[in-house]
């Protein structure tokens, strides 16, 4: 392994552990806030105990996000210090708008988790919506910071020189409105579905059922609402991606020559030998829909760009093909329990129901994965897109490899870490959490 691979390699697997802690840390303080306020409006305490035993999730999901965003923060450092010799004055803000947004979240966990019988219960209650607001700011504000690197702007880039440096305009530039919106819808629908099916799972076991029915619907309507939005806001970042990254779009549909009336590939393997694609199934004129909003519209293919900008075709693709047939999968799980409370109320005690959700725990997570497979893998050989090469951008310091070793073996042992902690959690409900009387007429 040379230190190029090794590296990137590296940030692959810290970015890989680290978006799963973010996504959680995001949006799990806004299911706490919500069981927090039905147990104020209705004083149902089985409620009351579901935001407490929310909020030690949330609390190690912060401690361990903390230290893997820490971590990536030096590694952008260390492993590409060419890339942020240059970039750093110009995408810094967002960065350095995030640390203040990480202080407060930081803050007001910190009012949240000790402050239960010491403040007002309804200040209480806006600390934990504080921790909410704050986490997603940050992931935005970092999504901003990435979107940079797909869209550079707000500098004048001559002769290798970075100049007329506008913060400002970097931060907002022309990608970060729909990855943002992309990301953190994806962030809700994921981690919503993730707790749905631990607690669906939980009923399934006859297991403390009135907690886990309760902490169910609530996440389970965050979780398919999420999913049913995500197909807005991908076709939002289809078209930017047209836009601006043809190259990109090609490979995320293995889109080998440029022609009107494009094809969408459903799965298929790509030969970039042969320049096409095996045992795929195509949709005549639906990617020039979904890339132009015209079915007649030219797209963009492989063709057209050189040989050495290509960003690896196969592995986007695939990426992409996981991404959206499990979106797909929970979209159609979301339109199910629609259904389910609008017409066939009865089913919401079908066991089947509940497996379902329990099948799609890890979808959103998975899902997520590929996503930025896509992201990242796709803008190769850029590490600034059509600015600076990835290769261009490596330490050249030896040993890379053995970093990567090593970090592969701490990131393994925080998640088993992590994983025991959160069996624990889940383990100890009775003994914790659940053993308040739940009134005959509760929500």
């Amino acid at each position: 392994m040379d230190n190029f691979i090794a590296a990137r390699s590296q940030m692959a697997l810290s970015l890989g552990f680290h978006i799963i802690f973010a996504c959680i840390g995001m949006v799990m303080p806004f299911f706490m806030a919500v069981a927090h306020y039905i147990w104020l409006k209705t004083g149902n305490e089985v409620y009351r105990d579901i935001t407490k035993a929310w909020s030690k999730g949330v609390a190690i999901f912060f401690a361990t996000g903390a230290v893997s965003g820490t971590v990536l923060s030096f590694e952008l450092g260390l492993l590409w210090p060419k890339f942020m010799e240059h970039a750093g004055p110009i995408f810094g803000m967002p960065f350095s708008l995030e640390g203040t947004a990480f202080f407060i979240e930081a803050i007001a966990l910190g009012f949240f988790l000790y402050g239960w019988n010491r403040f007002n219960r309804w200040f209480h209650w806006f600390t934990g919506v504080v921790v909410g607001v704050s986490g997603l700011v940050s992931g935005i504000l970092v999504v901003a910071a990435n979107a940079w690197m797909n869209s550079p702007a707000g500098f004048d880039y001559v002769n290798g020189q970075y100049l007329n440096i506008d913060p400002i305009k970097a931060m907002l530039n022309d990608a970060w409105f729909s990855q943002a919106l992309h990301m953190c819808i994806a962030a809700f629908a994921s981690t919503g579905f993730a707790v749905a099916g631990i607690h669906a799972l939980m009923i399934l076991r006859k297991s403390h059922v009135t907690f886990h029915k309760r902490a169910f619907r609530i996440s389970a309507v965050f979780a398919t609402v999420a999913a049913l939005l995500q197909p807005l806001s991908g076709d939002i970042s289809a078209k930017d991606v047209a836009k601006r990254q043809p190259a990109k779009l090609a490979a995320m549909e293995a889109h080998f020559k440029t022609e009107e009336k494009a094809a969408l590939i459903l799965g298929g393997i790509p030969d970039e030998k042969e320049k096409k694609v095996n045992y795929a199934i195509e949709i005549p004129g639906a990617l020039s829909f979904l890339a132009h909003g015209n079915f007649h519209a030219e797209v963009t293919g492989l063709d057209r760009i050189p040989e050495e900008d290509h960003p690896p075709v196969a592995v986007t693709h695939y990426a992409f093909q996981v991404m959206v047939g499990l979106g797909t999968v929970m979209m159609l799980i979301s339109v199910l329990y629609y259904i389910t409370i609008w017409k066939k109320k009865s089913w919401l005690e079908k066991r089947w129901l509940l497996k379902l959700f329990a099948i799609a725990t890890p979808m959103g997570f998975i899902a997520v994965e590929a996503g930025w497979t896509v992201t990242e893998v796709g803008r190769q050989p850029w590490i600034i897109y059509g600015v600076m090469r990835t290769a261009h951008a490596v330490t050249p310091m030896p040993g890379i490899a053995y970093s990567f070793y090593i970090f592969t073996a701490v990131y393994i042992s925080l998640s088993c870490i992590v994983a025991f902690l959160l069996y624990r959690q889940i383990s100890m409900v009775g003994k914790l959490y659940d053993h308040s009387v739940e009134p005959i007429n509760a929500i």
